[in-house]
């Protein structure tokens, strides 16, 4: 070890050392502040990207809970509907049974009258063709009867004395 270090020169410890220093300041002008600069900036890019990563996540989540109100809202607007729409639905079914209940009474009615003018008439007919069959049964009778003088005497007094009776 002696070798290594029993060749002491103080020049040449003062030359290297002021090259030393001279290389120090070198790289402190040229080298340091662009490295440094160079740090920093990455420093900041990394911030700037962290930064952004959090703003992006808690976007995000902004709209994460944004498409979760608007699906509750959507959901809460299509039962509104469907709710609406079972009422319409069951509107609509009970006017079409009213108004068929009371179109189904209006042609019962109709019927039953139809029946009762029909009946009516077939009563009115009956009645005349009876009276006409008894007027033709009468008239073809008191013909017979009525035939020869004796029996048409008779007729009259008999009618007499049944008004003199009431």
């Amino acid at each position: 070890m002696e070798e290594l270090f029993g060749q002491f020169s103080l020049g040449l410890f003062i030359l290297q050392f002021v090259l030393f220093i001279a290389l120090v300041f070198l790289l402190k002008k040229f080298a340091w502040k662009p490295i440094l600069d160079a740090v920093n900036e990455r420093e900041d890019g990394i911030k700037n990207a962290l930064l952004s990563a959090e703003n992006a996540k808690k976007e995000m989540q902004n709209l994460k809970s944004d498409n979760e109100k608007l699906l509750a809202e959507a959901r809460l607007e299509r039962d509104s509907m469907m709710k609406e729409a079972r009422e319409i639905k069951e509107k609509m079914i009970n006017d079409a049974k009213s108004e068929a209940q009371v179109a189904g009474e209006k042609m019962i009615a109709q019927a039953k009258a139809a029946i009762e003018s029909e009946k009516n008439a077939a009563m009115a007919e009956l009645k005349a063709q009876v009276s006409n069959l008894s007027l033709d049964i009468a008239e073809k009778v008191l013909k017979s009867e009525l035939s020869n003088k004796e029996s048409q005497t008779k007729l009259v007094e008999k009618m007499l004395g049944d008004v003199k009776l009431n």
